[in-house]
Parts: C-alpha cells; structure tokens; sequence
C-alpha cells in the first residue's frame, strides 16, 4: 500500500485493477478544509490519461513493477526483439508498449523493460543516443543563423530537427524525451 502523501512522478499504482503510474501531482492545502492530492495518471494498458483527485493520506494499492535489462536484437513486422541480460531469454514487443522512444532504438543498445506479472508494460531508453544522420538538405558556408533548423531522417529511420550546419554522416546526441538535438558527437 501507499499513501497519496507519498506520490513521485513514476510511481505505478493500481485502481480498479487497472495499471496507472503518476506522470504528475501536486499536493494542495486549501486555507479551508483538508489537503488533497491532484495528479495526472497515465494508463499503462491504453496510454490514456485521466486527472484524478485524493484525499492526503489515501492508501492505495502500489504495483510492483520490475525493470530488466535488455538488450534489443533486432525489428521486424513482427515488432521489436530483446535479449534479457541475465537468462537470456528473447521477449518482442510490440511498438505500441514502446511508444515513441521506439524511434530511437538501434540494434544492440541496452534499456530497461517494465515487467508486471511476467508482463512488459513499458520501457525506459536513456536519455540521450548518438545517431548518424542519414538524410538532411546540406548546409552552407555563412548558414549561421540563430534558431534555424532543418528536418534530418537518422539511422533508425526517426525525424528530427537539426541546425543547418549538420551534414549527412554526421553523428548527433538526440534527447529521447522530446526528440530535442543536443550536439554532434566528436
């Protein structure tokens, strides 16, 4: 069990048999009356999300949710193929419990898999990747204009936008979360 006092962003709990994890909350003490807690929760099965409102100090259930390491193989129709680091064992997902990080997957990198119940729920890539650009509109000498950027197609196939002094083969550090160019890599 645990309290709605004790809400992070990340936490999975369970309501109504159905996973949720926090994606935001924030605690409330009105002048008058008792405290509450707001939160924002994404369902773990269909991504929707719903605002929802408790009491402070409300026990509800906590889900037990284990991360595993894994190493992704390859992709196919079939969906996106992973090795357990520790028995070895190949698991797919398919792209819909990856979500759009799955832009970002390359074969061989290592990530963290959510698994409730033998059941992968989510996955988590590291914040930043280096990948190489594939296309993108060539640059030009004096390009420097603050601000501006251009569409670029990586390795995996994902968009981005990029300053216009990138060229094709370079590598780029991209932050995963909001697909944000970080830098080239030296």
């Amino acid at each position: 069990m645990i309290s709605s006092n004790d809400f992070r962003n990340g936490v999975t709990i369970l309501i109504e048999g159905q996973l949720w994890t926090v994606i935001d909350f924030l605690h409330v003490k009105p002048g008058k009356g008792s405290a509450f807690v707001r939160t924002t929760l994404k369902n773990l099965k269909t991504g929707r999300t719903l605002e929802k409102t408790f009491r402070a100090g409300e026990k509800l259930e906590r889900a037990t949710v284990d991360n595993r390491e894994m190493q992704m193989l390859y992709n196919d129709a079939d969906g996106y193929h992973f090795m357990d680091a520790e028995s070895f064992e190949n698991f797919t997902l398919q792209r819909d419990v990856i979500g759009d990080p799955a832009d970002f997957l390359k074969d061989g990198m290592k990530i963290d898999v959510q698994m409730h119940d033998g059941v992968a729920i989510g996955v988590s890539l590291p914040a930043h990747v280096e990948l190489r650009v594939e296309e993108t509109d060539p640059g030009f000498k004096g390009d420097t204009a603050q601000g501006t950027s251009k569409p670029a197609k990586l390795e995996t196939g994902a968009s981005v936008n990029v300053p216009l002094f990138v060229n094709v083969g370079d590598m780029i550090r991209i932050d995963t979360r909001d697909r944000r160019y970080i830098g080239r890599v030296q």
